[in-house]
Formats: C-alpha cells, structure tokens, sequence
C-alpha cells in the first residue's frame, strides 16, 4: 500500500504544503514560523509514527490565527488522501497520555464523519505568546477536511504546556492504532454499511 500524501494550499493569507506518510518512523521536518506549535505537531509524528513535512508562510504579522488553523485544514485534506479506501483499517483508535501533572485521553474513529469533540481548560490562556483558543482551531480544521471523528478531553494539569502536550502526543498515538492495518481483516471495510 502506498499511503502518502502531498496536499498543497495557497490563499491569500497562507501558504501551505503538507507531505504524509502513513506507514512512517516519526521523521518530521516542521516550520511554521510559530515555535510551540511547531513542536505540538513534531510530538503527533514522533508518536504516531507518522512522517510528517509541514512548511507554512502565513501572515504571522496579523496573528497565528490563519496560519494555525489552515495547517489543520491542509493536514486533514492529506490525512484523507492518504488513508484512502480504508480497507482493513483497525479504524478506532484511544490514547491516555500523562505528562507529569498532565493527562489527556484522545479518541479517534476515521468514521467519515466530521466531528470534534474538545473538552480542555486550559489553565491560562497563553503558552510562551501562543494562543490556547486556536489548538481547537487547529483541530476542528484537521476533522472536517480528514472526515474523522475526535473526542479530546484533557482530564487533569496545573501546568498549560503539559496540557496541550499531552493533548498532541495523544492524538498521534491514537492515530497510530486507527491508521494500523488488521491483517485479519482481509482488506474488508471495518463497517457493517460497507462504506465509510
């Protein structure tokens, strides 16, 4: 199987392109111009083993809004192009993550069905300039152009940074079991519709 992707988006406030591979290693090569998430996205390939080249231009002059939230939805159009069919996928995927303070649970379903459902308070509203209300942001654009369904609930922290962290790394790791292929499956959709 072939499960790569390589999706490009250009607008008038960003300038994005994507490289994916499914069945990688966590090699990652990341620039965003925007250091924490940068790091945030590095901890979804390293830990979902996931090879990952994400290279953005946004208007960082307005503010890391456009930017952030067009890395999703850039991301999620390769995430989908690279699952494809999705036959023989494990298809769910669950993740508890702790972080010293810190623990989060990530649930995935590459359902076809785009929704988030996000469930974090963070414990201040900045991380080192960088903005918490756009980690949302960042994942509501990844569900609706990936068509997956995400629940994120972050179940304790003191400590922001540990929060989100734990939030990312969580989501690689339960991407990581979605995005296995079953050997047992025999190629079959793991639906009984059929379809996905």
């Amino acid at each position: 199987m072939n499960r790569k992707a390589e999706v490009t988006r250009d607008t008038l406030e960003t300038k994005i392109r994507v490289k994916l591979n499914l069945d990688g290693t966590g090699v990652y090569k990341i620039s965003t111009g925007i250091g924490f998430f940068d790091h945030m996205l590095e901890q979804v390939s390293r830990h979902g083993l996931l090879d990952m080249e994400i290279e953005a231009d946004g208007d960082l002059h307005i503010d890391a809004h456009h930017t952030v939230e067009d890395v999703g939805i850039t991301l999620g159009q390769a995430l989908k192009q690279a699952i494809g069919e999705k036959k023989g996928l494990v298809r769910y995927g669950l993740s508890y993550v702790p972080l010293d303070e810190a623990l989060s649970r990530v649930v995935v379903d590459l359902s076809g069905r785009p929704g988030l459902f996000y469930s974090v308070e963070y414990v201040r509203s900045q991380i080192g300039g960088f903005d918490v209300d756009l980690i949302r942001e960042f994942f509501q654009g990844l569900v609706n152009h990936a068509n997956i369904t995400l629940h994120i609930d972050n179940l304790k922290g003191d400590n922001a940074h540990h929060q989100a962290e734990t939030i990312f790394k969580a989501t690689g790791r339960a991407l990581r079991v979605a995005l296995d292929i079953d050997p047992r499956a025999s190629g079959s959709l793991p639906s009984t519709k059929g379809s996905l």
